[in-house]
């Protein structure tokens, strides 16, 4: 049982790690075009969502090397140890 709540734990870890980079970096531009609208009182809701989306996509190419290097790791680790976890 400590096996499966360790890998639950450490498989959780791994999503907050996968996921915080692109939405650190919408949160940030979502920021920068909000406070853009505010300044020039341009109230367009779709004006966000094109920089976000490339914003995002740029953030998941520079790190995706890292991320997929964490999540084969995991993988790696969880397929080493799956016999403790079939018991």
């Amino acid at each position: 049982m400590d096996y499966f709540l360790g890998a639950a734990k450490q498989a959780l870890f791994l999503a907050l790690i996968i996921t915080a980079p692109p939405v650190l970096v919408a949160m940030i531009v979502g920021l920068v075009i909000s406070i853009l609208q505010a300044t020039t009182q341009i109230q367009e809701q779709t004006l966000t969502f094109v920089p976000k989306l490339v914003a995002v996509v740029v953030a998941l190419i520079i790190t995706a090397e890292l991320l997929t290097g964490q999540l084969l790791s995991y993988t790696h680790w969880l397929f080493d140890n799956f016999a403790q976890y079939v018991k």
